[in-house]
């Protein structure tokens, strides 16, 4: 039986598009993902950044939800520090009970956005110092017993909403593994510490209630196309929109030229470094490529980054990966 494959949806907004068409686009990746044979979908917490339309990703998952029936959904994460546990414990444990068995929440610690935004979002610099507590309090609301004395989530309480641990370091392998909560990893984005991450939440993972053995999630990126020109064609186009992404400012854009130069720089061998970890290709390729990642990673799943720019390419990768992760019937 092939692992576990699933699907990181940044809902992106392709150029000349708009948020609204990113969030159709995010409907018809989930249900093409539930026909393909996708374990979930998960949705990233991003703010103040034109480019991405999953900022309120527990509406967007509800409202995704609403036009699938039993891909799995959820949260790839939540920044838990810009929200009180609290409420994150109402708001998933409300689309637990709307949807039952099908909604997850992976938690993570960073700001995911910059220094001015975090003040719009009144986060203080010192809220990640907490993650760890915070967790084991929103935990506490969903799967009890609750941590303060008197106030439970509802709709929350009893849903056992599955949380998941994200991390790009060491911090997230240690408390995923103290906790006995399966870890997903970033490296379709910050690859450096992978294997030596997956190594010690093995090492010193302890069963928990929610998990008796360690689980690890793995991040990759996919470019799969018709032929293997075309997957290079779509690898590049996704390189330049990361670089408009990291290097524009509000309203600047690159020619194709300029953002080539860029990642030509030493400046941009950081974006080539972010998609260390990519499957490109046609599907023996694809196939292939994710086959040997998920060994070196050591994972039990993987959850894949589609990097094509636009909707209908990306939609195809969709497809082609399936096929080549022998997940679709």
């Amino acid at each position: 039986m092939p692992a576990p494959v699933s699907i990181l949806d940044l809902a992106t907004i392709s150029p000349g598009a708009t948020a609204r068409e990113s969030l159709e686009g995010s409907v018809r990746l989930a249900q093409l993902a539930e026909r393909s044979g996708y374990t979930r979908v998960w949705y990233a917490e991003h703010h103040n950044n034109p480019g991405i339309a999953s900022s309120a990703n527990a509406v967007l998952i509800a409202h995704v939800a609403a036009h699938t029936t039993h891909v799995r959904l959820g949260a790839g994460g939540v920044m838990l520090p810009n929200h009180a546990p609290l409420t994150i414990a109402e708001q998933f444990g409300t689309l637990a009970t709307l949807h039952p068995g099908r909604i997850d929440l992976g938690l993570g610690r960073a700001p995911g956005t910059d220094q001015n935004t975090m003040r719009a979002l009144r986060r203080e610099p010192s809220a990640a110092d907490t993650f760890p507590d915070d967790v084991q309090e929103l935990r506490g609301y969903l799967s009890g017993p609750t941590l303060i004395p008197g106030v439970e989530a509802t709709p929350g309480k009893g849903t056992d909403v599955p949380l998941f641990i994200l991390g790009s370091s060491l911090f997230g392998a240690h408390l995923a593994a103290a906790l006995g909560l399966p870890y997903s990893f970033a490296s379709h984005f910050a690859p450096a510490a992978l294997t030596e991450a997956v190594a010690v939440y093995r090492r010193e993972f302890r069963p928990s209630a929610q998990l008796d053995a360690p689980y690890v999630i793995a991040g990759v990126n996919a470019v799969a196309a018709d032929t293997r020109e075309e997957a290079l064609h779509e690898l590049q186009l996704a390189r330049r929109a990361r670089v408009a992404l990291l290097f524009g400012q509000k309203g600047r854009t690159f020619t194709a030229a300029e953002a080539d130069e860029i990642l030509d720089s030493p400046a941009g061998q950081h974006v080539n470094q972010m998609v260390t970890y990519s499957a490109v290709g046609t599907v023996p390729e694809v196939g292939e490529y994710l086959e040997s990642f998920r060994t070196h990673a050591d994972a039990d799943e993987l959850i894949v980054a589609h990097l094509p720019v636009g909707l209908d390419a990306r939609l195809r990768s969709v497809e082609l990966v399936a096929q080549a992760a022998g997940i679709s019937s």
